[in-house]
């Protein structure tokens, strides 16, 4: 039990991993309030479709459990934020020729910025979720070497983010965008669990979300078609066909529009050669789809932009990491620069899929130190 008892927001979604998150803080002493998010969803064919992060049997299910815990239980309507921060930065991206991870901007914007605020307004010491990562405080001894203002009026600790110990469900590489302020009032119960732990332990304390099944596709699209959810939400026009042209110039076919291609893609190209083609890069500029064999897809090196660094500041200007390209991409070693907001990662082998769009996130090990959004390296020549 806790000493003090501490009021906790828990971010409940009605799936397993928050409500045992919330489950685990009640039995620890906290005085736990459990909110929901009611987030955007599109109309589709005249029918409103509900978020699949709060249907209507998600809120459902969240109410059941805080019941169960005797919590308080609250909806909060974030529509509009969650439209203007989260699914037009998804269609502009898309537009602008890049992937995006739109959970990174939902942490970023909704989640760790509107959520995060509001649990403060309502006197919460802490934030939590049931995101699979750990939380620990750490003496930092180089900063205090070099005299870091935020770090001093500290006490020479320091926050760090560290995967969960669930490796095949961490999600510390969409969690980048935290920092040492979030980290000080956000916590992860689950993040020491493996997921057929936090299962059985929901089982255990009789909560009617054990077994319910974790959701997968981007939340917001009433049927899953992120094509056809584009051509209807985009503005009139700004997806048009266009040329599909191989490293050299020559033109091989018509594309149907460059936001629904992405970087590796070898399938729905429509075109037939001697050997397989892939995407190997989008050029929004004159509306053209690059294309190639599968020996001139990937690079050894990428350009990051909007990097956030967990500790404030990066490890040096030059440093060693292992980078993660996607969510499910493996670490893969590094030679990191820091050149002022520009951050530019040369590998040690060619990775094939680097997509502008989508985040480059840097480990030491199990410790994030933080991440930005790939950029296009034909921006970038110097590099």
């Amino acid at each position: 039990m806790t000493s003090v008892s501490k009021r906790v927001v828990v971010a409940m979604s009605g799936g397993v991993d928050s409500s045992l998150a919330a489950a685990l803080l009640v039995e620890q002493g906290y005085d736990v309030v459990g909110v929901m998010m009611r987030l955007w969803s599109e109309v589709a064919n005249g029918v409103a479709s509900a978020n699949k992060c709060c249907s209507l049997d998600a809120v459902d299910d969240a109410r059941r459990v805080a019941d169960r815990l005797g919590i308080p239980f609250y909806l909060i309507n974030v529509e509009q934020p969650f439209k203007q921060r989260v699914v037009d930065f998804t269609i502009n991206s898309y537009l602008a020729g890049e992937t995006p991870n739109p959970c990174i901007q939902c942490n970023r914007h909704i989640r760790f910025d509107y959520l995060y605020n509001y649990a403060l307004s309502l006197g919460a010491d802490f934030l939590a979720t049931g995101h699979y990562a750990r939380v620990r405080v750490e003496e930092n001894r180089e900063t205090q070497k070099r005299g870091n203002e935020e770090n001093q009026r500290s006490g020479g600790m320091q926050y760090q983010l560290y995967t969960g110990v669930d490796s095949a469900k961490d999600q510390s590489y969409v969690l980048h965008v935290l920092t040492q302020e979030h980290l000080a009032h956000v916590l992860f119960p689950v993040g020491e669990f493996a997921k057929p732990e936090v299962r059985r332990m929901a089982a255990q304390r009789g909560l009617p979300v054990a077994s319910r099944h974790d959701s997968q596709d981007l939340c917001f699209l009433a049927d899953g078609d992120y094509r056809r959810f584009l051509r209807d939400w985009s503005p009139e026009g700004a997806i048009k066909a266009g040329p599909i042209v191989d490293s050299a110039g020559k033109t091989l076919g018509q594309h149907a529009g460059l936001p629904f291609y992405t970087v590796g893609q070898r399938k729905g190209l429509g075109i037939a050669a001697p050997e397989p083609l892939f995407v190997l890069r989008l050029e929004p500029a004159s509306n053209r789809l690059v294309v190639g064999p599968a020996d001139e897809l990937g690079s050894s090196r990428l350009v990051a932009r909007e990097v956030n660094w967990i500790a404030g500041q990066p490890p040096a200007s030059t440093f060693r990491a292992q980078v993660k390209i996607r969510y499910k991409a493996t670490p893969a070693p590094a030679t990191v620069h820091v050149e002022g907001d520009t951050v530019v990662a040369r590998f040690d082998a060619p990775l094939r899929d680097i997509t502008p769009g989508q985040a480059a996130v840097f480990y030491d090990r199990d410790l994030c130190l933080g991440g930005g959004l790939i950029q296009p390296l034909v921006n970038f020549p110097a590099f």
